[in-house]
């Protein structure tokens, strides 16, 4: 099985809502950019019908091809593709087993899903090859910040972007990592950067503090929780509008923009 993970990053669109005596609204939306072999493509391994179907039907509205399988037969016989998602209870052969003979003819992005809590399980599915995991039950939105990020890890974080985004006074340009706000230019840490990527990548959605910790650091973090908070403080003072990212108490953190 060889994949090509050639696919660069989510491309930024640019939705409009218009309307007498309102100003445009500008959404950041994150879809998967077309590949050299057409969009992105992702094989689900998952026996459970229950699980698989929203998650088949969630991708492709997402504008992903999905292919899925129920065993660990068809997963190895499967080629070409950009992503795995593999379920570790299979019927016929242990997920485990089906990450190594993966891992033994390509370097596709494995994202193990499973219901195992087990640190030692997690410990050997990474030394399998994987990529990453995540465990049921799980947020469709962060299943997808995860699909972004063993993507933009295979391609060596070289992917580009097209345009520049805007939210109202505030602007990014992807392509250089450049941010703006009214027109003056704002200096930002690597992390200070990846953290307000993620935060306006759904504008208006909350996003918890886990999902947050996993996705812009690492599903693995065992660093204090605390360091959320500093870099939101720091992006709150460099950015001078402390509304720009809203506090949802006892859950996270809303990116809310600015019209004005």
């Amino acid at each position: 099985m060889r994949a090509d993970v050639s696919c660069q990053r989510y491309k930024p669109q640019v939705s409009r809502r218009e309307g007498p005596g309102k100003n445009q609204v500008k959404k950041f939306l994150y879809l998967p950019q077309t590949c050299e072999h057409g969009v992105m493509r992702i094989l689900l391994v998952e026996d459970d019908l229950g699980i698989a179907k929203p998650l088949v039907e969630g991708l492709q509205r997402q504008g992903y091809d999905v292919t899925w399988v129920r065993s660990g037969k068809e997963a190895i016989a499967q080629d070409g593709y950009d992503v795995v998602l593999l379920d570790l209870g299979l019927p016929d052969i242990d997920g485990e087993v089906v990450t190594a003979k993966i891992r033994e003819v390509s370097e596709v992005p494995i994202i193990v899903v499973t219901a195992r809590s087990d640190e030692i399980d997690r410990v050997s599915l990474l030394d399998l090859g994987a990529d990453d995991y995540i465990t049921k039950p799980f947020g469709f939105r962060e299943l997808t910040a995860r699909i972004r990020a063993v993507t933009r890890r295979a391609s060596g974080g070289s992917a580009s972007y097209d345009d520049t985004v805007e939210f109202g006074r505030l602007s990014i340009d992807h392509r250089t990592r450049t941010v703006t706000f009214d027109g003056d230019e704002i200096s930002l840490t690597p992390k200070e950067y990846d953290l307000l990527d993620f935060l306006t990548s759904d504008q208006g959605a909350v996003l918890s503090r886990d999902e947050i910790l996993r996705s812009v650091w690492d599903e693995n973090w065992w660093g204090s929780t605390k360091t959320l908070d500093v870099h939101i403080a720091s992006l709150r003072k460099k950015l001078g509008d402390p509304d720009l990212i809203r506090t949802v108490r006892g859950v996270g953190y809303q990116f809310v923009g600015s019209d004005q």
